[in-house]
């Protein structure tokens, strides 16, 4: 089976082929990476002995994914050895996974798909060290300021601080 050219391509087929039959459909990856070659310039070349030393060429990888089907025998291949579009790639797998496991894509509209969700209001933790009966304390108003904050001014906004110029030394 040939490869796509395109990353869409192959992960819109993808997800087309996981939605027909997601029970039987693979994808497969396959990262390889190839060790660097040693190669040798041309001995007759007229050049001093120490630019025949042998250099090295950057090892470099590739990506290979592959979408198959048993049952109707659809192999779907993309192969890539772009550094961005192998974490894209990788990420979008998960998009791919799901569908697999038949976790609708968003599932918050769902779980409140018509009801009417109400807000509650969410209290906040009494203090530390503090002991009694908060639901009495803010029904008659009485509030304790956290340690630490009572009568302490706004710092002033930002602007002066930091290390400064640079000075230079004596020449």
């Amino acid at each position: 089976m040939p490869y796509y050219a395109k990353s869409e391509d192959w992960l819109k087929q993808s997800s087309l082929l996981i939605e027909a039959r997601p029970a039987t459909t693979k994808v497969t990856t396959t990262y390889t990476v190839k060790p660097a070659r040693k190669e040798k310039e041309d001995d007759n070349s007229s050049k001093p002995a120490a630019a025949t030393t042998p250099t090295t060429k950057k090892s470099y990888g590739h990506l290979v994914l592959k979408t198959y089907d048993p049952i109707s025998g659809a192999c779907l291949k993309y192969r890539t050895s772009k550094a961005a579009e192998v974490s894209r790639l990788i990420q979008m797998l998960g998009t791919l996974g799901k569908k697999m496991a038949g976790v609708p894509e968003s599932a918050a509209p769902a779980a409140g798909a018509g009801q009417d969700i109400k807000d509650e209001v969410m209290t906040d933790a009494p203090p530390v060290g503090v002991v009694g009966n908060i639901e009495a304390e803010r029904a008659s108003g009485a509030s304790t300021p956290a340690p630490g904050t009572a009568n302490v001014p706004a710092q002033g906004g930002g602007g002066g601080g930091g290390k400064g110029k640079k000075k230079k030394g004596k020449r």
